[in-house]
């Protein structure tokens, strides 16, 4: 991928009307595209794949020529210059009707990312209309990298400041005392598999800057207790392995015009007692609010390789004739 550096010196407007409020202006621009942009006194530094850098420059001009004709920017004023000079992507959609734009969640850097299945698209239409979505269902359905599209989205469509990214620190009955390292490289396991579902979708120079500015931040459960979320979009991934009390702690964060998506695997357990897991615990707990849904998926939504489904199922039969014959429950452990 080709990359290139644009210089734009900016002279003979108010540079605090041209950037908005805290570069408010900057960052609806840079929500939109996988160029970086800074800003350094009065030039405005872009770098980014040559086609989006020609783009945002035309945008910025517009902006400068918008701003000496009126004498004053909105947020509007910003979005419509960048529909115009964006063209929302159109050279991307011809081949697609009505009905596959409707499933689409994000345009990423390679490919669209759409919901492909009845579930996937019943989750997708679940947390555009509820605030909190519980989403259930084994390894390979899209829980996770459909749950990070939809963070992405929001934050491109300067629906949400930030994203939170959290993860409990447990995996098969391991202690992050007890790995060796830093608390960066303690924690990194864990947190990989989010930071590899961003990278599918923001530029490594883009997804950089973000976690630099902590427009995204990837963090473990453990490290967000005394936070308040506000205007963010916050993802709980593997919470089957999160406690009661942590699974509390998690949902009594959520702020002002923030959404947040727990996802897990209920047959995937990996603390000592199942019957522990706040995952399970919220499936009986949090029936009929308003504002509040859980989405199912199964084997039919394996979107992975086609052996991922079968294995589901030959794990499933194994568990069912487990409980026939009274032995340990689905994480191999203890009955449920």
């Amino acid at each position: 991928m080709h990359i290139v550096e644009k210089k734009i010196k900016i002279s003979d407007v108010d540079l605090v009307e041209l950037f908005g409020i805290q570069e408010s202006h900057l960052q609806l621009i840079e929500n939109k595209f996988d160029t970086v942009i800074t800003v350094r006194g009065d030039t405005v530094v872009l770098r980014g794949e040559p086609i989006e850098v020609k783009k945002i420059e035309t945008i910025i001009q517009e902006l400068i020529f918008t701003l000496q004709r009126t004498g004053r920017l909105t947020m509007t004023d910003v979005s419509m210059i960048i529909d115009l000079v964006e063209g929302g992507r159109t050279g991307a959609q011809p081949t697609m009707g009505p009905d596959d734009l409707d499933s689409v969640i994000l345009w990423g850097k390679r490919e669209v990312i759409r919901a492909r299945t009845p579930n996937q698209m019943a989750y997708y239409r679940s947390v555009q209309k509820n605030d909190l979505v519980f989403c259930i269902g084994p390894a390979g359905t899209g829980k996770t990298f459909l749950a990070v599209a939809m963070a992405v989205s929001a934050l491109r469509a300067n629906e949400v400041s930030r994203i939170i990214l959290s993860r409990p620190a447990v995996e098969a009955g391991e202690s992050l005392g007890f790995l060796p390292g830093d608390i960066a490289e303690k924690v990194d396991p864990y947190l990989r598999p989010l930071l590899d579902a961003l990278a599918d979708m923001v530029s490594a120079d883009k997804l950089k800057a973000m976690l630099e500015r902590r427009i995204v931040e990837i963090v473990p459960l453990a490290y967000m207790r005394g936070r308040t979320l506000n205007n963010s979009f916050i993802i709980l991934d593997e919470a089957q392995n999160s406690s009661k009390m942590q699974m509390k702690m998690f949902l009594t964060r959520l702020g002002q015009n923030s959404k947040a998506i727990v996802t897990g695997d209920v047959t995937q357990v990996d603390l000592q007692r199942r019957s522990d897991s706040g995952l399970l615990d919220v499936t009986t707990l949090f029936n009929n609010i308003d504002g509040i849904d859980f989405i199912e998926f199964g084997k039919a939504d394996v979107v992975r390789h086609r052996l991922v489904a079968d294995i589901i199922a030959a794990y499933e039969r194994q568990g069912i004739q487990r409980e026939e014959a009274g032995d340990s429950g689905p994480n191999g452990r203890e009955s449920a």
